[in-house]
Formats: structure tokens, C-alpha cells, sequence
């Protein structure tokens, strides 16, 4: 990040969790499934991305491009029929930087039981400008202390990310250099 950009990023106001929070909802049908007949994966992730998205976008004031998705995870099938609604918002910024934190829960369109987690992921979101270069974003302010524990674990998860991308590299470099090729 330029120095220009980095000053930038600096006098961007802060905004709280709930600022961006949102919950995108929607019924599952019989085009959604996969061939067991059950919602197809590819089907929730989307709902998580778009989800996610609207998070960054909101959070950042402007454009912002998924770089990454951890932790994608399936607890419970989902069936035609589900209302299916995937709550997101900002755990973490960096300087261009979000981890969005996805929860997917689900309930039977026609009765009235509670709805039951069956996902979550994790999304890593870099805010870009109109040239696709990375622009500053706010720092998220948790505010509650569920808030806060998702930050603190975002910064973990942000540490084995690059930790886990340096090794790679590293070791690339290193058959590299003893002339294993792919």
C-alpha cells in the first residue's frame, strides 16, 4: 500500500459491527438440490458469497472482491422446502482487508420450530477502487463480546493464513531450487 493510500486508510472512520451486518434469506426449491435431493453445496456457498459481498461492500463503502473462503462447513443437509437465511458480518479489517464471518441457519418453510445452524465459513474480502487496485477500508469496531471473541479469532485465523501461505512458498522455492518440477 502506497503511502498516500496508508494515510488514507488511516483517517477513514471506524464503524461498529452492526453497521454492516446483514441477513440475506431464501427458500430452497427443487432446482436448488443435487442428486441425493438434497440443496446442493455450490448452492449454499453462493447464498454465503453473495451474503459476505453485500457485508464487504456495505463495511467498505464500495466495491470489494472475495479473495479467499475458510472453513467452509456443512453440519446439516438442507432440503427443498428450507428457508434457508445466511447471517454475515465483519470480524476483522486490515488495511484493505475483511474477514466476513458466515452463519448458515435453516427452518421448514411451513412450520414454525426455530431455525437450526446446519453452515458457517469464514471470507476473506479485499476492498478495491474503479482499477481494481486495493483501497483502504474502516477498522471494525466489535461491540459486543461475541464481537470481540470473533475478532480475536480472526486475527488467529489471519495468522495460520499467511503462516500456511509462507510454507507453501517456501517449499515451492525449495524443489524449485533442487530441481523438482511440477
Amino acid at each position: 500500500m502506497t503511502d498516500q493510500a496508508l494515510s488514507a486508510h488511516q483517517t477513514v472512520p471506524s464503524k461498529p459491527t452492526s453497521a454492516s451486518r446483514t441477513t440475506l434469506s431464501h427458500i430452497m426449491t427443487a432446482h436448488d438440490t443435487n442428486l441425493l435431493g438434497t440443496v446442493h453445496g455450490g448452492v449454499i456457498m453462493k447464498l454465503v458469497d453473495d451474503a459476505a459481498g453485500a457485508v464487504a461492500g456495505r463495511h467498505s463503502g464500495g466495491p470489494a472482491v472475495t479473495a479467499s473462503m475458510d472453513e467452509m462447513v456443512f453440519l446439516e443437509p438442507v432440503r427443498v422446502g428450507d428457508l434457508v437465511h445466511v447471517r454475515a458480518q465483519v470480524n476483522w479489517t486490515g488495511r484493505s482487508s475483511m474477514e466476513v464471518g458466515v452463519r448458515v441457519m435453516a427452518e421448514r418453510w411451513n412450520e414454525s420450530t426455530p431455525a437450526t445452524q446446519v453452515g458457517s465459513a469464514y471470507l476473506v474480502f479485499a476492498a478495491v477502487d474503479a482499477e481494481g487496485r486495493p483501497r483502504p477500508v474502516p477498522r471494525v469496531v466489535p461491540e459486543t463480546e461475541r464481537d470481540k471473541r470473533r475478532y480475536q479469532e480472526a486475527q488467529i485465523r489471519r495468522t495460520h493464513r499467511l503462516a500456511r501461505r509462507r510454507a507453501i512458498k517456501e517449499l515451492r522455492e525449495k524443489r524449485a531450487a533442487e530441481g523438482i518440477g511440477d
